[in-house]
């Protein structure tokens, strides 16, 4: 039959099941496949911690949601448009952020007695008026894939596994998605098990013939691909592009690197996928503690190597006493903390922004270290290599402070020129022509960095540890001038690394806002999308948008004191706040949520139209 094709400019769909239903695979193809169309756009993984939380339940609802679009776009979205709910967990879990007359896609078959009492539903949601405000598909999705699949020499059980690609090439028919990509992607998951590979990629074809053959969807939707400046693009997710700005740090900078690391979430990507970039120079070690992991990786670094340890909040507290040893070794090593909701063990898979302080001040003694935070997915590259840049440089533990949400989340990267990429210069300790004694705590005029000198290197035999050392010779000294010097040297040289990187940018247009909300880490898309839509309703607002933490960019000053209110957003109780206030007596006003997940754009509209109106 012949279906109406109808244009929209951007659709948010959202994936939901149970942990076992593949939910998480299913928007990763539906992002790819995206991708490839060449849609902008921006995902929102959100999964149970649990390893498996009882089927059926609250707990263990696992959901993806994408936002794509024909023009730019910052964040996966506030509400979906669309809601896949493959049994009552994932439709009660839901169903509140959905939107009056949106789409819902419910599978029918896992709406049974059982399911619903799991859940807390005396009747059947679907049967009675709940779910009136909404346009309801409800469709036997389970049996209709069994049905499918029964010339195949599967399990019933195996059949009804797919059910998710059954879903999945429904949702390819109705938003024009190509399939190539993810019958490719079948043809080599299950390329040991031909059988279950034939079914899969059967059960995707039969959801794609479904939807155009059903009376049920009569429309179907089509968003042409974005404008992008031209270029070789893919899709990335934050931690893997943080692994590939580690590995081109190691290329660029001429060392090799060592990741020392031990698995944590949601942390642990990075290390999985560095470990299969050997061919570069690239050692993993994954070691039995947090301790061990970052113990290994400053000593690579005393080795000549540049050292990067990866984990999340919990684990930088256990490795603070290392990394307070690199501030007293001064030595270059990458502490990339991947933040998560806390304290202590708290929601592991989501996200938060309240690690700041701990990155900060979290060590004993004054012990002071540059800290940095991508904005998006794709910039966790770069962050990566400006980490590594200020690491090597000036011979300091850097911490990068990414978070759950630019971690899982994912949008189109354009691939850079390699030969744009700045060039890391280690800049090695050599003996001295003249025979010289060395001086291993002689340090730069310019940058306050010692050297960095090969142990085993004849002429640069030199004492390091944790103890205090001498000013120039390095060694032993309990002199309290000695101390005094040492420790306020140190903390220059990590305060001078503000006249090393670019004055803070702001974004104000008009030049006629008297509002700046001012940002860092994950919040950017939420916070540009907050302000684009403030700024369409005719109001003047500015942004601005913090990388380096430690230092603030030496400009940070002057742009808090060019307007009346400064907003705050942040993914903890204000921790950035603090700090404005306590350095440039500055009354910031804070805005801060700590649900474990990211702002949304609405919400802060209001906050910033607030903060106007009360002008």
């Amino acid at each position: 039959m012949t279906k109406q094709v109808q244009q929209l400019d951007r659709v948010i769909i959202r994936f939901a099941g149970d942990s076992g239903d593949g939910m998480q695979l299913t928007g990763d193809r539906f992002t790819q496949e995206t991708a490839a169309f060449g849609n902008d756009l921006s995902t929102l993984p959100n999964f149970p911690a649990e390893i498996r939380a009882p089927a059926g339940t609250l707990p263990g609802v696992s959901s993806f949601q994408l936002h794509f679009a024909d023009h730019d776009i910052l964040t996966p979205g506030d509400a979906p448009n669309v809601l896949v709910a493959m049994n009552p967990a994932a439709l009660k879990a839901n169903l509140g952020d959905l939107p009056r007359g949106a789409d819902l896609i419910v599978n029918t078959d896992e709406f049974t007695k059982r399911n619903l009492a799991k859940v807390g539903y005396e009747t059947n949601p679907v049967e009675d008026d709940t779910l009136a405000e909404y346009r309801v598909h409800a469709l036997p999705l389970t049996s209709m894939t069994v049905t499918a699949l029964t010339d195949f020499d599967i399990s019933k059980k195996d059949a009804e596994r797919a059910k998710n690609m059954f879903a999945l090439g429904l949702l390819s028919w109705l938003y024009h998605r190509p399939t190539e990509g993810t019958i490719s992607f079948l043809e080599k998951k299950f390329a040991s098990k031909p059988e279950i590979m034939k079914a899969n990629i059967a059960a995707f074809q039969a959801g794609w013939s479904y939807g155009e053959t059903t009376e049920a969807f009569s429309v179907q939707y089509e968003i042409k691909p974005a404008e992008h400046a031209p270029g070789l693009y893919r899709n990335i997710t934050g931690n893997l592009a943080l692994a590939y700005g580690l590995v081109a740090a190691g290329v660029q900078s001429g060392l090799p690197i060592f990741l020392g690391s031990y698995p944590i979430t949601p942390a642990s990507d990075i290390l999985h996928e560095i470990s299969k970039h050997k061919k570069f120079g690239v050692r993993t070690f994954q070691a039995e503690d947090e301790i061990a992991a970052v113990g290994a990786a400053l000593g690579a670094s005393f080795g000549g190597s540049l050292g990067v340890t990866t984990t999340s909040g919990p684990g930088i507290a256990l490795k603070s006493e290392t990394i307070a040893l690199g501030v007293a070794t001064e030595l270059p090593l990458l502490v990339i903390d991947v933040q998560r909701a806390g304290p202590s063990t708290g929601m592991p898979t989501k996200t938060e922004q309240a690690d700041l302080m701990q990155a900060m001040y979290g060590r004993n003694g004054e012990a002071p270290v540059p800290v940095i935070a991508p904005q998006s997915p794709s910039d966790c590259f770069d962050a990566a290599l400006e980490a590594a840049r200020i690491a090597v440089k000036y011979r300091t533990p850097v911490i990068l402070l990414s978070d759950g949400y630019l971690a899982n989340g994912s949008e189109p990267w354009r691939l850079p020129d390699v030969a744009s990429l700045p060039k890391i210069e280690p800049n090695f300790a050599a003996p001295s022509s003249s025979g010289e004694e060395f001086q291993p705590f002689q340090r730069d005029p310019d940058t306050l960095a010692r050297p960095w000198a090969i142990p085993g290197t004849e002429g640069l035999e030199h004492r390091i540890g944790g103890l205090e050392k001498a000013d120039g010779s390095g060694n032993i000294s309990y002199d309290p001038a000695n101390h005094d010097r040492m420790v306020r040297l140190r903390q220059a040289k990590v305060d001078g690394i503000a006249n090393d990187i670019a004055p803070l940018a702001v974004d104000d247009p008009s030049g006629k806002a008297r509002v700046l909300v001012l940002g860092w880490g994950g919040t950017y898309g939420a916070i540009s999308a907050g302000v684009r839509r403030v700024r369409a309703s005719g109001q003047h607002v500015a942004q601005a948008h913090l990388r380096h933490l430690n230092p603030f960019p030496a400009n940070l000053p002057e742009v808090l004191r060019s307007y009346d209110k400064v907003v705050v957003p942040e993914i903890n109780l204000g921790q950035l706040a603090l700090l404005l206030r306590g350095r440039y007596l500055v009354d910031v006003i804070g805005y801060n949520q700590v649900r474990g997940l990211p702002f949304k754009a609405e919400e802060l509209q209001g906050v910033i139209q607030d903060v106007i109106d009360s002008e």
